[in-house]
């Protein structure tokens, strides 16, 4: 939108020039306004499942079979809804107290050891994941990993990724006190980056990735790869952007907000 010329005639070339750039500013997308305010990224902070691997839905599974185990029964919609929270928050949505104390650790244990043997060897990265970390290097960026899983299942995904490489620091379940949503990894991935939070942005699949960013002012963007959340409430959870998954973000890298490149001396 630019000022008519009747209009621009009652100003002087250099208030006219400031107006017209001031009413452009205004017409432009609001996410567009917030990637040019944004402090330049030094560190982008990636969970694991369902953003970098295609994992969620056998997660979802594993747990069906684990409570089933137990004699508990859940819908399968409920038991994805909470997909993305480490089993310290997961398992207090569908046991009670007495019940968290008397089989939580037993029905946790073998979930994760079913996961393991029967669901692990399935999982595949999403397509594009090592060319998007090797962009993100290639920047001078610093790369972290923040998860709810644990190290040994973090390995196999790393492998699979073919990622290791370009992965400065690991923060996963074993790391922290609290899972997503709780901040606690984000936190500790800051700490083990030694950036300050306003140039690191963290990049997540579900409300809960976006969530426990947020609680410590860190910026998110959303994947839709992971089937945990749709991009209305990834958007009402707070992510600044909001893409496919990994081939689609470095598709539009350049226009994204990790395009607030560092140099390689910071």
């Amino acid at each position: 939108m630019r000022l008519n010329q009747t209009t621009e005639s009652l100003f002087s070339p250099d208030i006219s020039s400031r107006l017209s750039a001031c009413l452009d500013a205004k017409m432009q997308d609001p996410q567009d306004r917030r990637s040019q305010n944004r402090a330049i990224v030094k560190a982008v902070i990636f969970d694991l499942d369902g953003t970098v691997v295609d994992s969620n839905d056998l997660h979802v599974e594993a747990w069906n079979q684990a409570f089933l185990h137990f004699g508990k029964h859940f819908p399968i919609a409920e038991l994805r809804r909470h997909i993305g929270k480490g089993s310290d928050q997961y398992l207090p949505e569908f046991l009670s107290p007495d019940e968290l104390r008397k089989i939580g650790k037993e029905i946790d244990e073998y979930r994760s050891k079913l996961f393991r043997e029967k669901f692990l060897p399935r999982v595949k990265p999403f397509p594009k994941v090592r060319e998007l970390f090797e962009r993100i290097k290639r920047d001078g960026k610093r790369i972290a990993l923040a998860t709810s899983s644990h190290k040994d299942d973090v390995q196999t995904y790393t492998d699979l990724a073919r990622i290791s490489d370009f992965v400065d620091c690991e923060i996963t379940a074993d790391d922290t006190d609290k899972s997503k949503p709780a901040p606690d990894v984000f936190e500790a991935a800051i700490d083990r980056l030694d950036v300050p939070v306003n140039n690191a942005i963290a990049i997540g699949d579900t409300r809960f990735d976006v969530e426990a960013a947020k609680r410590i002012g860190l910026g998110t963007i959303g994947f839709l790869c992971g089937r945990a959340a749709d991009e209305q409430t990834l958007r009402q959870a707070g992510a600044i952007a909001v893409y496919e998954g990994p081939a689609d973000l470095l598709e539009h890298y350049d226009t994204s907000p990790l395009a607030q490149t560092a140099s390689k001396d910071d």
